[in-house]
């Protein structure tokens, strides 16, 4: 077999088979391709292996034929007496609902108005994006955290002092009041 007839087994382009060959990828009997041990090659070296090939039929030339380029089209086949349109409907069929023309415009233009209130009310400040949100509101427990964390070392010698549970509890009652306190006076002055 050449490697013309390789490429139409395979379904690939030449160019792509004498990437191959340049790889190492394929193996050769004098000036024809041995196909088994090429197919071997490929299950080897490539990502997705070699594709399933049952018999090295030769397929005749039909032309410039169209190639499709994304896989889910290559995985749609036409039934007997199909044509495009007819799959697309039956794939189509299963989950969404064909709009005529002035019901697609309409839900387009649904959409358009919808999509430029929300640009709207996020420039006038109506609508937050909730990723600053959670950003704002991890900076405020951060700031709670440290200055929570910090009591112990700061009143230690005060609490020392402390004779009975009540009076220690009084006073660490209000050191944590007076804390909470503060981190709303700096809360409430730095509007953002």
């Amino acid at each position: 077999m050449n490697q013309s007839e390789f490429a139409a087994l395979h379904g690939v382009s030449r160019k792509t088979v004498t990437k191959w060959k340049e790889r190492g990828w394929l193996v050769f009997a004098g000036d024809e391709l041995d196909v088994d041990g090429s197919n071997e090659l490929l299950k080897k070296y490539r990502r997705d292996g070699a594709p399933a090939v049952t018999s090295p039929v030769t397929q005749e030339a039909t032309g410039n034929t169209r190639k499709s380029v994304t896989q889910v089209a290559s995985e749609v086949e036409l039934g007997a007496g199909e044509d495009a349109a007819d799959a697309a409907d039956r794939i189509l069929a299963g989950n969404v609902e064909l709009l005529n023309f002035d019901e697609a415009r309409c839900f387009k233009e649904n959409y358009l108005g919808l999509k430029a209130q929300l640009e709207y009310d996020r420039d006038s400040g109506l609508v937050i994006d909730v990723a600053e949100v959670a950003k704002a509101v991890g900076t405020e427990y951060a700031k709670v955290r440290t200055r929570l964390l910090s009591i112990p070392a700061e009143q230690a010698p005060r609490l020392h002092r402390c004779k009975t549970p009540a009076e220690l509890q009084d006073m660490l009652q209000e050191v944590i009041t007076e804390a909470l306190e503060e981190l709303t006076r700096d809360g409430a002055g730095n509007p953002k």
